[in-house]
Formats: C-alpha cells, structure tokens, sequence
C-alpha cells in the first residue's frame, strides 16, 4: 500500500514499510492505555451514570409542575440531557465493550439496554460489526448515507436525491428510529435485493424495544402527572427531539465533513493492520471544544480515536489525541478536527450540494491523501 500526499514540494509518498510503523505505533499507544485502565475509568463512568440518573430524576420530578412554563423548561432540558448522557457516553461507549474489563453485570456490553428505541442488538451489528470493521467502504458500510442519503461523490446520483435536504432533516428529526430501522435495508427491499420475510426477526425485536420506549415515554410516565398528561408528553416528545438532533449532528460531524475519505471494496481487500488504522484515520473528523462539551457527545467528539480504538473507554480520547494527531504530523496523514458550527456547516453544505446532479456541481478536488494498493503481478491496474 502506498499514500501520497500533495505538498507544496510535491508529492509525499508513504512507503508501505512505513504505513506498518504506523500501525506498530498505534498498537504500542493502545497497548499502553488498556495496560493503565483502572480506578481512574471506573470512577468516571459512575459519575457519568450518577448524574445521568440525577438528570432523569429531576426531569421526571419536575414534570409534576409542569403547569409552570419555566419549570417545563427546565424538566425538558434535564430529560434531554439525561438521554443525551445515556445515549451517547454511557450506552455507546458500554456496547463497544468499552467497560467489560470492569465484570460489572451493568457495563457489559453483551447485557446493557439502552434509552431509546433500537433494540442494542442489532444496534451492535450495523454499528460495531458493519460500520467499525468497513469504515467508509462503498457497499459495504451502509453508513454512508444511511441508505436515503447522497452524502458522498462516489455515490451516483439519481433524481430521488433532490430530497437530500429533506431526508437529512427527517433523519435528525427522527433519528433514533432511523437507527433501530437501519438493519432493515430498506434500499434494498425496494430494489428487490431483499424479501419482506427476511424482517422478521428485526419485526420482533422492534416490537419488544420500541413498544416498550413508547410506553414508557408517551403513556405511563405522562399518566403518573395526572391531569398534566399533556404537557408530560410534550415534554417528553421534547427532549427525545433534542438528543435526536444532538446525536445526529454530533455523528455527522465526525464522519462526513470536506476532506473525509471513502473507499472501495478493492483499495481494502486483504488490507493489513497499518493499512486499516489508516484508513479509520482519513475516514474520520473531530470536533474541537471544551471537556463539557466531549462528555455530552460521549467523546465521539474524538471521532478519529474513536475509530481506531472503539473499545477503550472514551473519555481516554483526549489525552490519546495528541499522540495520534503527533503520529499524523509525522507520516504527512491529515487530521481533520474544527468547531461543531464549521464542521456541521460543512456537512450541510455537503448534503444540499449532493442533491444537485453532478453537472450542476463543481468537481471535487483530488483528496489530500490517496490510497493505492500495490497490485499483484496478475491484475492489470495502478
């Protein structure tokens, strides 16, 4: 495998000797983390549950005055970060398997059940399996795009992605259920690559985890109010919107900003583990902020490190940052990173653009970094 990267000098090229010496250098940065995982995480993941469950608490007791404007405020803004912590840095992070090492029944990733409506199953599937092993690989990680969008030019272009725009914002408005219904491939029923009866066990589980969330959500808690039933569900229905856009946009960011890569299922064949980390690391951007800030986006903030080590507790991120964007500098690989409002504005500007066909569109740019797989003396190629 051999990276070039445009300078100003003209061409870098990363030799696949090196590309090698990078993975060994991330292997040692991981291999150093696990060795000093300990007091110091469990710590830190209890308190995040600790003020999760207080944020819970005090929302649902506040919903009891709900009657006051500025109290059903308040209650929508503690529910909303309660499910936000819940989604994003616990539930998340603890399905990565993140906190297995702990042997706690309640942090295992093979038992934990989240707050919302994706039943953790096959979120672990589309998610940990399919995305984490085929980062941005075209027909392969269904990420891209999520099955409705144009979120890349590698995509080809057809008039129903005039609606970019709008799917993208029924996606974030909706985006807990696009999650559950993302094993369901709906692009390829309509295509006729798959049957209706092969649903049937993604049916079952969506009836048991959704049924269950929305009862608990838009029925018993608002009954428990009383005669404040309405307000309840409004509340309700509030903050579940505002982790839904969170979430999205917090996911977005980290994939699909200018200057982030996708590949094909040939670039990747056979790739080693130097190759891999590459490609995780030109599949990935990051979001700058303050530690408030990473906490509430489960550190997927740290988007990049996040691919390249999806099972070490996340709130390592920030300090294997500096090694990783060091390691970057070192090889000439980009590392993409920028404020939520620069990065979410890119990736909007990405999703209007796309709708466009492509004659109506400037060209894009060569990538900062190119992959080329060496071939064998068989194949005909470059």
């Amino acid at each position: 495998m051999t990276i070039l990267t445009e300078t100003k000098d003209g061409p870098l090229v990363l030799t696949p000797d090196q590309v090698e010496e990078l993975g060994k250098a991330l292997d040692e940065l991981r291999d150093r983390v696990v060795a000093d995982l300990g007091e110091r995480d469990r710590e830190y993941i209890y308190s995040i549950i600790k003020a999760q469950r207080g944020f819970e608490i005090a929302g649902r007791g506040l919903m009891y005055l709900g009657f006051l404007p500025p109290v059903w405020l308040a209650a929508v803004a503690a529910l909303s970060v309660s499910k936000i912590l819940d989604n994003m840095e616990i539930g998340h992070n603890v399905m990565h398997g993140q906190y297995d090492w702990m042997r706690e029944p309640g942090l295992n990733s093979r038992e934990f059940e989240w707050d919302t409506v994706c039943p953790a199953d096959q979120w672990k599937h589309s998610h940990n399996y399919m995305h984490h092993t085929y980062t941005n690989i075209h027909g392969m990680d269904r990420d891209i795009g999520y099955g409705i969008l144009r979120i890349d030019e590698g995509q080809k272009w057809n008039p129903y992605y005039l609606g970019n725009p709008l799917w993208a914002f029924l996606l974030m408005v909706f985006f807990e259920w696009g999650v559950m219904m993302h094993d369901a491939e709906a692009e390829n029923i309509v295509q006729g690559k798959r049957k209706w009866s092969d649903l049937e066990p993604l049916l079952k589980g969506w009836w048991r985890k959704a049924g269950r969330q929305a009862l608990k959500d838009y029925v018993v808690f608002p009954a428990l109010t009383g005669p404040l039933f309405v307000s309840t569900l409004a509340g309700n229905v509030a903050a579940n919107l505002v982790r839904n856009v969170w979430a999205y946009s917090i996911i977005f960011c980290g994939h699909f900003p200018s200057g982030v890569q996708t590949f094909t299922e040939e670039e990747t064949a056979e790739e080693t583990r130097g190759e891999w980390y590459v490609r995780q690391m030109l599949g990935s951007a990051n979001i700058s902020g303050s530690k408030l800030f990473h906490i509430m986006s489960g550190n997927l903030s740290h988007q990049i490190e996040h691919h390249l080590f999806p099972d070490i507790p996340a709130n390592r991120y920030p300090e294997m940052a500096s090694e990783v964007r060091a390691l970057c500098e070192k090889y000439g690989l980009p590392y993409h990173t920028g404020p939520l409002s620069k990065q979410i504005g890119d990736v909007w500007m990405k999703i209007f653009k796309l709708a466009l066909p492509p004659r109506f569109t400037k060209k894009p740019s060569s990538p900062g970094v190119i992959v080329m797989r060496q071939r064998k003396a068989t194949e005909v190629g470059v």
